[in-house]
């Protein structure tokens, strides 16, 4: 296999570049105080006041703010320095203290040296990791006791289709890397060319990773729809609600877990 790691943190130094500068992510409301932070998670996560949370593949660091806006003491870890560099940026103008360690998240336990009340990673993570049970261990071992893993993620369905959900081109059970070279990406129409390497994890992988780990799962739940437009051929039915247009209902888009430990 190549050496995935530098290939998506050339991959992802690239993409924040664009990203900081795409309307699509509403970077100036969010400064002037809007979440960035969907309803599905905040369902979840309830009160986090006081709480220390851990967020894994925090891109740039919006969500990873977000959190702290709510009263929780939070550090962002993310394998690209690009992205890292901006999140310290962006919470240096919010005024919001919040840390950040650049990092590949199969090194957190040892990069960040503590335990946390909250795991909490969202929608585009673990597709770029290759070994499930080697993150639920990371998981695992950053959870204090009690602790919880609020977790939101892209449905694996949704990564068994090509760009235009036309075509079966994956499989579900996707073993091997996906490697890939595409124009633009979700936020971005840049002319830029991305090259990344990915994979795709199944619910039962998820899960059962999970819970090898002792962890309890007291929460799971399948979404039809996308709180992003990220994806071609989307049409909005209800507000922050999207789906593939010519699909409508009839595939699962987003799910969610909650697991204690």
């Amino acid at each position: 296999m190549k050496d995935y790691l530098s290939i998506n943190k050339a991959s992802w130094n690239q993409r924040t570049l664009s990203h900081i500068a795409s309307p699509w992510y509403e970077i100036d409301d969010f400064l002037a105080g809007q979440t960035s932070l969907k309803p599905i998670e905040l369902a979840l996560l309830g009160d986090v006041t006081g709480q220390s949370i851990v967020h894994l593949q925090c891109h740039f660091g919006m969500d990873t703010i977000s959190l702290a806006r709510m009263g929780a003491d939070v550090t962002g870890l993310d394998l690209s320095d690009e992205a890292i560099r901006q999140a310290e940026v962006l919470a240096d103008k919010t005024g919001i203290a919040a840390q950040f360690v650049c990092g590949d998240v199969y090194q957190a336990p040892e990069l960040l040296g503590q335990q946390y009340d909250v795991v909490f990673t969202t929608y585009g993570t673990i597709g770029w990791l290759p070994d499930i049970n080697r993150w639920a261990a990371v998981v695992s071992t950053l959870l204090k006791p009690g602790g919880q893993l609020v977790f939101v993620e892209f449905h694996p369905v949704v990564w068994m289709f090509d760009n235009d959900f036309k075509e079966i081109t994956y499989s579900y059970f996707q073993r091997e890397a996906i490697e890939e070279t595409e124009e633009g990406t979700y936020a971005a129409e840049d002319g830029q060319t991305y090259q990344s390497v990915s994979w795709n994890h199944g619910l039962a992988e998820v899960v059962g990773a999970l819970l090898r780990q002792g962890l309890t799962i007291s929460h799971f739940e399948e979404y039809p729809y996308s709180p992003y437009n990220c994806f071609a051929h989307t049409e909005a039915y209800e507000p922050g609600k999207f789906r593939i247009q010519h699909l409508a209902d009839k595939i699962p888009m987003v799910y969610s877990i909650v697991a204690s430990k």
